[in-house]
Parts: C-alpha cells; structure tokens; sequence
C-alpha cells in the first residue's frame, strides 16, 4: 500500500468516533476504531472473517447480480437470494401469456426445471492500490486534458490486470473525487438460472403506492443459482454444467430481528454525491429533477394506459415502467426533501467556512469562485440536456434508431467487409431485442408528447431547428398538438425498423443513403447531431472543471480540519461496502410513530381483493387467516413479520443486499429507503434515514408454505 494513500487513510480513520449509522465503508480497510464500534454495537466476527484476500470470507458470498444489485450465495450449491426487483427482467424474458411467471410465480421442482437467463454475477476476488501510478500519470493536468487521461491510464491498468481467458475482469474506481483509485477484480459467471419467484402479486405488493414507503408488506425476493463447469470454473451455458461450489455462504437465521439489534448491509450500493456542491444542489432542485420528473411522468401515463388494456401489453412493458416509475418518485422526493431540510444551505455554510479558511492559499482560495463561473456557463444549457435524455431518447423507437448511429457513421465512410457485416448483425440482433419489448401505441403517444415538449421548453436556440421546420412543412403549426400526432404517426408508419422487407432488404445492401432518409432515424439523428454540436461540448468543458474543483475542495477540506475526516466515507461508486446500523423505529414527523416491523396482519389490513396493486393469492390470504406460520412465526408477536427497518446507510444498486446479523447470519434482504430521507444521496439524515428490508423469516415462508418448495428451504442452513 502506497504512502500517499497510507496518509489519506489514516486522516480518514484515526479520528473516527461513532457518528450515527453513516457511511459506505469499503470492507478491507475497515480502521480499528471502525470495526471496534461494529464489535461494540454487536458484531462477533474477526475483521478477517469479513474480508480476506487469502482466505474465506463474508465478502465471497456477496456478488453483482445482473447489471446493477447485488445478491448473496445462500447455500453451498450456488443458491442466491436477490430482490424480486433485480430478477424482475429475467422473470418477464421467461415468461409468455401461457406461462406467466411474473404473474403466478415460479418454482423449480428440481434443478432440471431451473430456467436459462441472459444474467451474469460477478465476485469479488481482490482489491489493489493504484493511487500512486495513477497520480503519477496524471500530473498536474487538469479539465478536459486531465479526465481524458485519467481515461487513458485507467483502461491501461483495467486490461493489465483482466485476463478474459479466466473471465477476470478489472475496473479501476476513482474515488473521492479522485483523489483515491482502487481496482476492483472480478471474476464473472455467466451461467445463471433461474430457481423461484413468487407471485408479483407478492413480490410487487403495494406497487407504486407504497415505494419508498414504510410501513411495507412486500415479498421482494427472487432465486437464482450460478452454475460452472466441472472445474467449478466460469463456463457459458451448458446442460452438463454443475452448481457452484462457494467459496463462503451465508447461513440463515429464524431468530429474527428486535429493536437496537446490530445489522450490517454488504453490497454495491451504486452512486451517492455527499461531497457535492451547493451550485449542484441548486441544479438538482431547480432544474434536473423537476425536468425529470415530468418527461417521466408523461411516459408513465401513456405506457399505463395500454398496459391497463390488455394483458399482454403489462407483461411486455412491466419491466421497463418499474424501472421508470422507480426514478420517477425518487427525484420528485428528493427535491422535496433537499429543500425541505436546506440542504443547500447547509452546503452554502460549509463553504463559506472553507473560503475563510481558504484565504491566503493559491491551491484551494479560488476553488468557489471559479466553480461558480463553470455553473453559470452550463445552467442555460442543463435543460436541454435532460431533455434529450429523459424526453426525446425516452422514446424506445427513437432510442434504438440511435443505435444504428455507429452502422451510418461507418456506412458513411466506406466501411465494407467483416467490419460491416458484424455492425449489420449487431444492429439486427439488438433490433430483435427490441422489437420484442416495443409497444407501438403507447410510444407514438410519447414521442408526440416530448417533441411538442422540447419545442415549447428549451430555447429556440437549441432547437434543432431544421428538425422543426420539416414538421412544420409537412404537418402544421409548431404550437398545435394535432401536428405532432400526424408527426409520431408517419414515423411509425414509415420507418423501416418495423418492416421486415425493408429492413431486409437494407440489411442484404446496407446504404447510408436509405438510412439517413428512414423518419425514426432522421428523429434520432435530428436531436442527437445538435447535442453534439451545440451541447456537448459545452456539457464536457463542465464536468471537467466540475470534476477539478470537487477533488480540490475534498483535498482542501481535509487538511482544513482532520477531525471532519471522520464522516469523510467515499461515495458510493458501485463498489463493494458494508455500513452498519441497528434495527430503530422512528417518528417521521409531529405525534407520529413508524414501529420497526411490519406483520401479516398488516397484510390482511392492505389487502383489496382484484386491486392492481393490492391484490393477493387467494391461497396467502386463507394460510395468513388461519395463521398457518409454521416455523417462521415471530416468537414475540406470535405473527409472521413481513418487513422491518435498519439505520443502514444505503442506495440504489443495495437492492437485493444481504442484511446480516453480528453471527454472520442472513435475516433479511434489503430493498427500499423510507421516503422522509429520500435525499440521502445526497445528504444521510441521522435521524430519519431507514433501510426497508423483507424479513428472511417471510421469504421462507413464501417459498415454502405458499409456493410448496420445500426443497430450497432443505437446502439452506438454518439457525434456530
């Protein structure tokens, strides 16, 4: 370990004392006074048996699951537990009209039965210092000649220390707004199948109602398992593949949980920004999330109303509403909450009291100065970039038309042969993809919508005005929303990426001629040729200073004041952590009191029979009325306890983390954050931040008493 990072750590560590439950911590540089409080709040396991590189430890058992959660091996034949959440495509990819996984629920009866999935997980192998020869590397260079090689010397050492031919893979994480870099090696599984889900009557209950919601009854769980060949070594799929022999798993308790019993939460909580800006605060309340919000909320309304319609269209577009609908509410909370609690303020103090601090020194005296200037060139632009994002490329038929253009760049410059035979597969494979989840009526509503948008919300001089005059030309007035339905409709009408023939027939003799003239793309084109233009430049020019400044204000504030060090945690960057908390009850506000469990009578009390979002199986409803618990009954309550919630400091890409015991011991699976401290990426509340999580005890149950697996639960290793 390299001593500029020796020093860093020991600032951030030596005078560490308890400061509620916050922070991310990276497990294998867990500081003496960091795990001695752990040990003091309830943990009974060595900090090797946490994280070792050389032997067995808690972190084997914790994997990525998919593109972006986490998931934990639970048995010693591969066996994971994740949310219902992150299985939730692969639920839907399995599933047809007939076979309705996603609606009935699924168990494999033995591992014959397991389904094929397109996911991958990844382990964690090991984790090395690179701070020093990235540094090295980079100088003194800074805005956009610094980022470009940090670019350049990270993809170096990614491809140094990956070797594809053992599926080991390496990301270099910078970290503290670089002023730390550590690479993370992976080893990836690609041989994942799928083994039970329940119902998403159980797995969804309460729906967008009750997200980022306590109190909450939501099953959110589903089962996979990772299978290798012989060796117990990576291996595509292969029915003569054999299941995972795990280096660690996690054992798992019917005990339960009580109030002020120590957890902690492994996984890969995927991006906080506690370290940024007040002008970053000001942009998110003022600009980015409202403007998200609404182009959100415009495509959620046209997907709901066909996917209401026919049942078909739910199982076709239910995945990509959760996830859309999930954001949706997040950023209109988080506005909400950061304004609630002045969290801008609460910045604007901080820095002032860097500046006088600041004063006298070149490095750090005109960090805000400066940052303002880089915020006041962006901000006219900021709009018009959450725009192209979240309204224009939130179309699918217009978000795949850009796609293809890599293939018209290369049709453009002559490409022929191999390289474009492969750019033509590509693009009819992920065309494929797409036409599979694509819902025609309710896309040509949005694309309507948000081109009438743009038109009406972003300066004229960011328009890609020769776009609008063409719809102008041929449809009608620019203020009328007859002519962007007759707009939507032509494109849909016209494009060949819903004609087999034509795509055919330009796929046999691919021209650039034909795919420049196609509407979809020309959309595409249009919107995406004038970011690059006017936009993106600009947007590059401010995240390079942006990125400068923040690295300069966490370097300065740290030789300000060592003893701040002590929160000075880094954000979350997708990258193993572990926080720690206690199981807590909490008042959200004036003469109310959220108790720390939820049971099945909460269940009953929601429950409204043919309800989208409330509905359950008939069979749950009479097994919870007759109390039919069996082993899992809470021995306090003398009920089934659903959910409850921790002090974990946690977010998105924790979804599907194991919440553990001080034993090492699984007790419950996290899912959600409360909506009080919704602006937690951004700012931890000591007081109101809590971590939903589905009880272990009621996903047992789930699987066993009303999905009849008894099976899986044989396979586990239970602690009593």
């Amino acid at each position: 370990m390299k001593k500029s990072f020796l020093l860093l750590l020991v600032m951030i560590t030596a005078m560490f004392r308890s400061y509620a439950d916050e922070g991310m911590w990276l497990p294998q540089l867990l500081g003496r006074q960091v795990y001695n409080d752990m040990v003091k709040k309830g943990l009974k396991l060595t900090k090797e048996q946490l994280y070792s590189v050389n032997k067995n430890s808690l972190k084997d058992a914790i994997i990525i699951f998919g593109g972006g959660c986490t998931g934990e091996i639970v048995s010693p034949e591969g066996l994971i537990f994740t949310n219902h959440h992150c299985g939730y495509d692969a639920v839907a990819s399995a599933s047809t009209v007939d076979h309705n996984y996603l609606r009935d629920g699924f168990y494999a009866r033995n591992k014959g039965e397991e389904i094929k999935t397109n996911l991958s997980v990844q382990f964690l192998l090991r984790i090395e210092d690179v701070t020093k020869e990235v540094m090295d590397a980079l100088g003194n260079l800074s805005g956009t000649e610094r980022a470009d090689k940090q670019s350049e010397v990270l993809a170096a050492i990614n491809k140094r220390m990956s070797n594809p031919a053992n599926a080991i893979e390496t990301r270099v994480s910078p970290l503290f707004k670089g002023n730390q870099y550590l690479a993370f090696v992976y080893q990836r599984y690609t041989d994942i199948r799928l083994v039970g889900v329940p119902p998403e009557s159980v797995g969804k209950f309460g729906g967008d109602t009750d997200n980022w919601e306590w109190p909450r009854h939501t099953g959110d769980y589903s089962i996979f398992r990772v299978y290798t060949n012989k060796q117990n070594q990576p291996a595509d799929y292969d029915p003569a593949n054999v299941p995972l022999k795990p280096k660690w798993f996690l054992p798992v308790s019917l005990k339960g949980v009580k109030e002020g019993d120590f957890t902690m939460i492994w996984g890969y909580p995927g991006g906080t920004n506690r370290y940024e800006s007040s002008y970053g605060v000001k942009m998110a309340t003022d600009i980015n999330n409202p403007t998200l919000v609404a182009l959100r909320d415009v495509r959620l309304k046209y997907m709901f109303e066909d996917m209401k319609k026919d049942p078909a269209v739910k199982l076709k577009l239910a995945s990509s509403y959760a996830g859309i609908a999930n954001y949706w509410k997040f950023f209109d909370g988080e506005t909400k909450q950061l304004l609630k609690y002045d969290i801008y303020g609460q910045k604007k103090a901080a820095e002032e009291k860097f500046n006088a601090w600041a004063k006298g020194k070149p490095e750090y005296e005109n960090i805000f100065a400066d940052w303002s200037k880089a915020y006041d060139a962006w901000r006219p632009y900021a709009k018009s970039r959450v725009y192209l994002l979240e309204g224009i490329l939130g179309s699918p038929l217009v978000a795949y038309a850009s796609s293809l253009l890599q293939l018209n760049n290369a049709l453009q410059k002559g490409v022929s042969g191999e390289e474009l035979t492969k750019l033509v597969k590509a693009a009819s494979a992920k065309r494929d993809e797409f036409l599979k989840e694509e819902d025609k009526p309710s896309d040509q509503k949005i694309l309507a919508a948000v081109a009438k948008l743009f038109y009406e919300q972003i300066d004229p001089a960011q328009h890609p005005r020769e776009f609008y005059e063409k719809v102008q030309q041929r449809y009608g007035a620019l203020n009328e929303e007859a002519t962007y339905k007759k707009f939507a409709a032509a494109v849909f009408d016209s494009t060949l990426i819903f004609d087999d023939a034509k795509w055919n027939a330009f796929t046999a003799n691919p021209q650039a001629a034909v795919l420049s003239a196609d509407p979809a793309f020309e959309v595409a084109q249009s919107f995406i040729s004038n970011y690059q233009k006017n936009i993106g430049p600009k947007y590059a020019e401010f995240m390079a200073k942006n990125n400068d400044y923040g690295r300069l204000y966490i370097k300065g504030v740290m030789a300000m004041d060592p003893v701040k060090a002590k929160m000075m945690y880094p954000d979350a960057t997708f990258t193993m952590r572990v926080s720690y908390g206690q199981v807590k009850p909490y008042h959200p506000r004036d003469a109310v009191f959220y108790d720390y469990v939820t049971t099945a009578k909460g269940i009953l009390e929601k429950y409204k029979p043919g309800d989208y979002e409330f509905d359950l199986p008939t069979k749950q409803i009479e097994l919870l009325k007759k109390k039919d618990f069996g082993q899992y009954a809470d021995p306090v309550s003398k009920d089934l306890v659903v959910g409850f919630i921790s002090t974990n400091d946690i977010t998105g890409g924790n979804s599907g983390s194991p919440v553990i015991n001080g034993n090492g011991e699984l007790v419950g699976l996290a899912f959600d954050g409360n909506y009080e401290a919704i602006s937690h990426k951004m700012a931890y509340d000591k007081d109101l931040n809590r971590t939903i999580n589905v009880d272990i005890r009621y996903v047992l149950w789930c699987i066993d008493k009303l999905g009849g697996a008894t099976h899986i639960i044989n396979e586990l290793k239970l602690v009593r």
